[in-house]
């Protein structure tokens, strides 16, 4: 088959080579001057807006052309083995490149750096170990409030009756047993807690069957009890060792306390009523905005008059003041525990409020 006139041998390509496919409206050198890309650009926060850069039309209508131009006139030679001729293919003009994004600023203000597995927040407690501060965080007023209002429900039902003293009582060795477990890092714990709120309604229940002459016993034998039912159970622990012996003693310690703030139904009325107004008034002193010295020194100077106010009334007398005077430095000692090892909210408002009256319960009970 000949080749027609007119029209140049296009020869065998080995390789194939496609030429450039030519746009479906025709090409001219006007249209591909001005042929621009348009799109939206994708923007997000941490990616900053690709910005255009404005070039003048003239200049580059000029540039397009000369680079069209000169696609025309560079032949493109086929060294095929049939090949007789060259045939001449516009090029593809270089695509004006747009300007790289700039970097988009990071506000590293308050953020950690960035981790393939994130950056975890740390607990209030842990960036006050982290930074070097004092792990003594003391509960403050609101915990001081509910302290003082429980010593003065205290106060006021016991000269009523025993019952009426085991309502608030009760309440006050339920937050003692939740306190002290979360206080100590344990939580949730409820087998724990309610392990040992079960071992102080026991004691009060004792208590309230052999009446006040037997009360050392009602009060000791659940104690014994619930030490004995304690090691028993966590010997049946399938914990590790350490965790079990951990285990062991927060809930022996639980238990004791709940107990021994039976102590206040053991003692005499007016006794309890010295010691838990001495109590209120010794935490509110405490929870003042002063030195921590001249704190103390006010607490126990407002917990004495306390008991010397109150023991005026009951007629106890003087020895209204060294009731009150022991209750408040118990008080203060419990207070201090709760302070201790950058406590949370809830330990606030738990042992915070509880362990202040229920470390005073021992003193009103052996010196009424």
């Amino acid at each position: 088959m000949t080749n027609q006139p007119n029209q140049p041998y296009e020869g065998y390509d080995p390789y194939q080579q496609q030429p450039p496919a030519q746009p479906q409206w025709g090409y001219d050198e006007q249209s591909y001057a001005t042929q621009q890309w348009q799109g939206q650009t994708w923007e997000t926060q941490t990616h900053a807006p690709v910005q255009e850069t404005a070039v003048p039309p003239a200049a580059a209508t000029a540039s397009a052309a000369a680079a069209a131009e000169a696609a025309y006139a560079a032949p493109r030679s086929y060294e095929g083995p049939y090949a007789t001729g060259q045939q001449a293919y516009p090029a593809a003009a270089p695509a004006p490149s747009a300007p790289a994004p700039a970097a988009a600023p990071v506000d590293t203000a308050g953020y950690g750096p960035a981790t393939l597995s994130g950056n975890a927040r740390i607990t209030d407690a842990q960036r006050a170990r982290l930074e070097g501060r004092s792990p003594i965080i003391e509960p403050g007023m609101q915990p001081a409030l509910l302290t003082a209002l429980l010593g003065l429900l205290l106060a006021a039902t016991a000269p009523v009756s025993s019952y009426a003293l085991v309502v608030p009582l009760v309440i006050l060795q339920a937050v003692t047993a939740a306190g002290w477990f979360r206080l100590n890092g344990m939580w949730p714990a409820r087998q724990g807690i309610a392990l040992a709120f079960m071992g102080g309604v026991t004691a009060d229940v004792a208590v309230l069957v052999a009446g006040r002459d037997q009360a050392p016993a009602a009060i000791l034998g659940p104690l014994g009890v619930w030490v004995l039912l304690t090691l028993v159970l966590q010997l049946r622990s399938h914990a590790d060792p350490d965790t079990r012996m951990y285990g062991l003693m927060a809930t022996v310690a639980s238990s004791a306390l709940a107990i021994i703030a039976t102590g206040y139904l053991g003692a005499d009325p007016d006794a309890v009523s010295v010691g838990a107004a001495a109590v209120a008034v010794a935490v509110l002193a405490r929870a003042l905005p002063l030195p921590t010295p001249a704190s103390v020194a006010v607490s126990l100077l407002a917990a004495a008059g306390a008991g010397i106010a109150v023991g005026g009334m009951t007629g106890l007398g003087a020895k209204g003041a060294l009731i009150g005077a022991a209750a408040g430095a118990c008080a203060l000692i419990g207070h201090r525990a709760a302070s201790y090892d950058y406590p949370s909210r809830f330990v606030h408002f738990t042992a915070g409020v509880a362990l202040p009256l229920t470390a005073a319960a021992p003193v009103v009970w052996v010196l009424h």
